[in-house]
């Protein structure tokens, strides 16, 4: 199970960093409007609050990341456990603020992948 939790948290991981690229270096051209719905115009004038959402995505990652490739079991577990929750909580709040299919593409993934790292 340890093994399964592990390809989910590394999911949720790779997620995080494709958001970054999206937020960070893509925000006002076509893929990265078409990602978020956004017009040319809007994108443009939030081009670096989205560079900054992006950065914090990439911290999310990290975080995944730095929670997969450390030695001990016991804290990686507790690593996962928290930047799972943080993922969670920034999907929730983006549900509710931006847009609610943020809830199943950030939320429940990131719930999916917190409960296979708590039973294993």
């Amino acid at each position: 199970m340890e093994w399964v939790a592990n390809i989910l948290v590394a999911l949720i991981a790779l997620l995080h960093v494709y958001i970054l690229v999206l937020e960070m270096f893509m925000w006002n051209k076509p893929r990265g409007m078409k990602a978020f719905g956004l017009e040319q115009k809007f994108a443009d004038a939030t081009v670096s609050l989205a560079g900054n959402q992006g950065l914090y995505n990439g911290f999310l990652a990290a975080g995944l990341v730095f929670g997969l490739l450390y030695p001990n079991a016991e804290a990686a577990a507790h690593i996962q456990i928290f930047f799972l929750v943080c993922v969670m909580i920034a999907g929730i709040y983006g549900a509710a603020t931006a847009k609610f299919k943020i809830l199943f593409i950030q939320t429940i993934p990131a719930l999916i992948a917190l409960i296979a790292v708590l039973i294993a």
